[in-house]
């Protein structure tokens, strides 16, 4: 009898495993969309991306998700005009947000942890302005904060210093490292003012994760105050693009910030006005983009090239915060990426 069964449905054997063929696994439908989506990210300029990066956009974008209370709130929000593609650049991770709603406008691996080098240098900003009453206040410079690898005063590359760089016991007003800082994007300037706020560096960075966690950017956890990593601890240095779009928006309370992140070049002098220090600006597109308001740069061998970037549209009036992590090709992919903001979205 089995032997009769065996004989009539022999046949329909290839038929069944042609089902099978034709209607792959979950898993093996997840193998072809990662496939797809890697074959979208290796190409430059806009591209329609895969389903999986498509249900993670939507999560985001043009969604409200900002904790602040205080939030600069005007009732008028950011609205895409059609529904052209999210723009594809090279960056590691990209977010844009308005600063006035929070709403995100712009949203790729926005919440993918990594490293951001010298962005950190937003958040010792904040804590600087928010814990030195007078920026007049002088501090004394120390051993530790000098010998640093990287941009430091005077020095715009590591071997590279065609100005003076400051030196042990040189006593510099508040204000003046927070210049070198930002526009500099000086290491030891960073560090200088680290040491004098919190007593350490060490303690310095729990007062920047406490500030960080009180705000409630849960991907970010800080280690030094200049974003410089700390050999075998590179792991625990971290944060995301969205994360940093935050910050910087939450920084906005503090004008002299971008005021500073805004000056090309500058200058500024020991306390007892004997040795001098130059500065210029790490942001190239403070000379090519017209709508910038500021911003800050970011480069270490493990983080890779970053910016973050604030522009205003046509208007004046509302205010967008962009940040790209490790994009080689960071400066044309920051004006790309502003540009497609203000050419797809309106405020109504």
């Amino acid at each position: 009898m089995i032997d009769i069964l065996l004989i009539l449905i022999a046949p329909l054997f290839p038929l069944w495993t042609i089902g099978q063929m034709d209607n792959p696994t979950v898993e093996d439908q997840q193998v072809v969309l990662e496939k797809k989506v890697d074959s979208c990210e290796s190409m430059k300029g806009i591209c329609e991306v895969g389903e999986k990066e498509k249900s993670e956009e939507k999560k985001y974008e043009g969604h409200n998700i900002f904790p602040e209370e205080g939030v600069f709130v005007a009732g008028i929000y950011p609205v895409k005009k059609g529904s052209n593609p999210n723009l594809k650049i090279w960056a590691g991770s990209s977010v844009v947000i308005d600063v006035e709603s929070g709403t995100i406008l712009h949203y790729d691996q926005g919440r993918e942890q990594t490293q951001i080098a010298s962005l950190t240098k937003i958040m010792t900003a904040i804590l600087t302005v928010e814990n030195i009453k007078n920026l007049e206040e002088e501090v004394t410079i120390t051993r530790e904060s000098l010998i640093l690898p990287g941009t430091k005063v005077g020095c715009p590359a590591t071997g590279f210093c065609p100005s003076n760089r400051m030196f042990t016991g040189e006593k510099v007003k508040a204000m003046d490292l927070l210049r070198a800082m930002l526009i500099n994007s000086a290491n030891d300037a960073a560090t200088a003012l680290a040491i004098h706020i919190g007593g350490s560096k060490e303690k310095f960075v729990k007062m920047m994760n406490e500030k960080a966690k009180n705000l409630g950017f849960i991907d970010t956890n800080f280690c030094t105050p200049s974003g410089l990593e700390i050999d075998g601890r590179e792991s625990e240095c971290y944060s995301t693009a969205y994360d940093m779009a935050r910050i910087a928006s939450y920084s906005l309370r503090h004008q002299i910030i971008w005021d500073i992140m805004k000056i090309k070049e500058g200058e500024f002098y020991s306390c007892d006005g004997e040795y001098m220090h130059e500065l210029k600006n790490t942001d190239e597109l403070l000379e090519t983009l017209p709508n910038c308001i500021g911003g800050k740069t970011g480069f270490t061998p493990l983080a890779g090239k970053s910016l973050l970037t604030g522009a205003v549209d046509q208007t004046g009036k509302h205010k967008i915060i962009a940040v790209i992590l490790n994009d080689p090709e960071r400066w044309e992919d920051m004006e790309s990426l502003i540009g497609w903001v203000f050419e797809n979205y309106e405020w109504k």
